[in-house]
């Protein structure tokens, strides 16, 4: 499609990698202390509000991610949007409930605030499934949308792409550390949302505006809220299953809460997530939109559209002009940057804290940066290595292997949801909970792969929703993280003092819990629960 890139467009592309470099060495020299774990892998616990929310936005928005909203709007409509949408909801649940506990008990990471709160036997859970699933779903899932954005959107071969994408955002990450990581995602924000806007405010006035959009696409593309049947967005799923799943993203996965760790506070970790709430109600309008945008164009003949997934790229090809074009490709290059980035960095700190310090507990500051240096250094050769070995991954079994990630997660936010609630919960419970969790998870998993071959209840199980197969494992699990708890001795005292809401000590402590908590905090969050109500009410069809 773009290998006819314009020369300003190369200038524009090549200034992007330039200015994310001197970002990412500027916020390394600014953080001279790289010796500490503090500092490598929190950014020295001293990053303000707006860089955890752009740091939060930028690392889940990755270039697949791009795709994928758009390819599902041109194919289906704007349903997909309430994923971001909820994010909202979610991101207040971690600054107000889960931020407080995770600050005060000075975790690195998820997994260790598991041992805090439960046991050696959650933490190794948690590590272990995180990750196994960021190696196989995260790194390959990006690196190949590198690959990708390079070969369609610039004509430079899918491997080459590829490569240097993945050296050159783990050059960054291993040498500058959480720091980098966060500075390079806030100028990333920028460059992303630039060139998004761009895409859609062109798109839609090449339809004819707004009103014209609507009336092309045809009935329900615009509507949010679908019927219960629906096999990709049930209104039931949505409004019961998607908070759980985005409980366990956004509150409890190392990838995403390690940027709230890394806050100089819990009132700038707390204003982070409100930022970044609202952050997450863009991606209807700049991501899901100029895929129906592509939709009606291709209805009317003026683009080709060969597969839903082409509606970014071809939108890209035909409306905009040299320079923006440069832009968007440096967007695209943005998104994916970011996220490879962050899971870099935040599986290093799993590798780091939850494996190596535990078996070299007497392990200093400096060795255990330089395991986690070391662990970068071997995730880009694996994310190198295992580029030639997904064209060996049909695109069904790669869907099965995302959707892991579906299953395992309704017993962790359990464990950790009802873990900073109830002080009765206890290690047995909560591994009870886990084990039987990814049980059934697994179970469901292997009924969808073989969906062809089955029939009656089986056939009928494999085809549920996944949303409302994560209503059932959510509740399934609480149910037996409280039958298990109840039915063996209570929690030592340490495993839950000032590690849930009812067993903070003394006033002095509940007074903490409510420091730098402003009236405009409030307000914020107020206004971003109208502000996710007002976009319900306008798009409910």
């Amino acid at each position: 499609m773009m290998g006819r890139l314009s020369t300003l467009d190369w200038l524009i592309v090549a200034g992007y990698f330039v200015a994310t470099l001197i970002v990412a060495i500027w916020a390394s020299r600014r953080e001279r202390q790289n010796s500490d774990t503090a500092q490598y892998f929190l950014a020295g616990r001293h990053t303000g509000w707006f860089i955890v929310g752009a740091s939060l936005f930028a690392s889940n928005i990755g270039s697949e991610h791009l795709v994928g909203l758009a390819g599902t709007g041109a194919a289906s409509g704007i349903a997909v949007a309430q994923f971001e949408i909820m994010a909202g909801l979610v991101l207040l649940i971690l600054g107000w409930v889960f931020v407080p506990f995770y600050l005060r008990s000075g975790v690195f990471t998820m997994p260790e605030f598991l041992e805090r709160r439960y046991s050696s036997g959650a933490r190794t859970y948690l590590a272990t499934i995180s990750i196994i699933s960021y190696v196989i779903t995260k790194i390959s899932v990006t690196v190949a949308a590198g690959g990708i954005v390079f070969e369609t959107l610039m004509g430079i071969d899918f491997w080459t792409g590829a490569v240097i994408v993945v050296l050159f955002t783990g050059a960054y990450t291993l040498i500058g550390g959480l720091a980098a990581v966060m500075y390079t995602d806030m100028m990333q924000m920028f460059v992303l949302l630039g060139g998004s806007v761009f895409v859609t405010v062109i798109g839609v006035e090449a339809v004819g505006g707004w009103s014209a959009l609507q009336a092309a696409a045809g009935p329900g593309y615009f509507d949010l809220w679908q019927p219960s049947t629906h096999p990709d967005f049930p209104w039931t799923g949505i409004l019961f299953g998607a908070p759980i799943l985005g409980v366990w993203y956004w509150c409890t996965d190392q990838f995403i809460v390690q940027r709230v760790l890394a806050a100089k506070n819990e009132a700038e970790a707390r204003r982070g997530a409100i930022f970044a709430g609202f952050l997450k109600q863009l991606p209807l309008f700049i991501f899901v939109v100029p895929g129906i945008v592509a939709y009606v164009l291709a209805k009317s003949g003026r683009i080709e559209l060969a597969s839903p997934d082409q509606a970014l790229p071809a939108l890209i090809a035909a409306l905009l002009p040299a320079g923006l074009r440069g832009v968007v490709v440096a967007g695209l290059l943005a998104a994916l940057m970011s996220s490879l980035s962050s899971v870099f960095n935040s599986c290093a700190a799993l590798i780091s804290i939850d494996v190596y310090k535990r078996i070299n507990p007497r392990a200093s500051e400096r060795k255990l940066v330089l395991v986690g240096q070391v662990a970068v250094g071997a995730l880009v050769l694996l994310a190198l290595a295992w580029i030639p070995m997904m064209s060996l991954i049909s695109g069904r079994l790669y869907t099965y292997i995302q959707s892991v990630q579906a299953y395992i997660s309704p017993p962790i936010a359990a464990v950790f949801l009802i873990g900073v609630m109830w002080p009765r919960a206890n290690s047995q419970g909560a591994m009870a909970s886990l084990l039987v969790g990814f049980a059934l998870g697994i179970g469901r998993l292997l009924l969808e792969m073989n969906a062809s071959s089955l029939s009656g209840v089986p056939l009928w199980l494999a085809k549920v929703n996944f949303l409302h197969v994560a209503v059932v494992l959510f509740a399934i699990c609480s149910l037996v993280l409280v039958a298990v708890s109840l039915a063996t001795a209570r929690p030592p005292a340490e495993k839950v003092r000032n590690l849930t809401f009812s067993t903070l000590e003394g006033t002095a402590a509940k007074r903490a819990l409510a420091s730098g908590i402003t009236s405009a905090d409030w307000i914020l969050s107020g206004a971003l629960v109208l502000l996710i109500c007002v976009i319900w009410f306008v798009f409910s069809g």
